[in-house]
């Protein structure tokens, strides 16, 4: 007779009570989603810094220069493939460093898109932000932050909590 359970994540023995997992297991399918999105997030970001400093434009021009859709200039593309590559190296590493990342620059780019959407129309916008750009802040936001909580779990939560 078997003297051990499974209970999900690992197995325990029959008889003990089980305790949630502070981190679920590194090949989690979840994880593996979370690293890829947060990755592409990351390429798209560095493609588009690229594409808006090879287009040879003013560096601090708020004019009509587009990349991808999105209205750019020297500063905003500079930034964005420094965050696009914080956001590659997050995604290659994984883990909860990976997560932090990804929180982090997910709360960083609900506050631009906020701090832009105030600046839009006045002479303080050096990124030369339009709209497109501040509803494109808040979706990465929301998404990178969302796939910053992948795997995320509290330990201060009792087991049978279903929130």
């Amino acid at each position: 007779m078997d003297n051990y359970i499974e209970d999900g994540l690992r197995r325990v023995r029959r008889g003990t009570t089980s305790l949630p997992l502070k981190h679920p297991p590194v090949d989690h399918s979840l994880s593996r989603v979370c690293r890829f999105g947060a990755g592409a997030a990351g390429l798209f970001l560095v493609t588009f810094g690229i594409l808006g400093l090879i287009d040879q434009v003013g560096f601090f021009s708020t004019g009509a220069n587009t990349a991808l859709g999105l209205n750019s200039n020297g500063p905003l593309s500079a930034v964005s493939i420094a965050i696009g590559a914080l956001l590659l190296a997050g995604a290659v590493r994984g883990g909860n460093r990976e997560s932090t990342i990804n929180m982090g620059t997910g709360i960083a780019f609900l506050l631009a898109g906020f701090a832009s959407l105030a600046l839009l129309d006045s002479r303080f916008n050096v990124l030369a932000f339009h709209i497109q750009n501040v509803l494109f802040s808040f979706l990465v936001g929301i998404m990178l932050m969302t796939f910053g909580m992948c795997g995320r779990t509290s330990g201060t939560l009792p087991h049978d909590n279903p929130y």
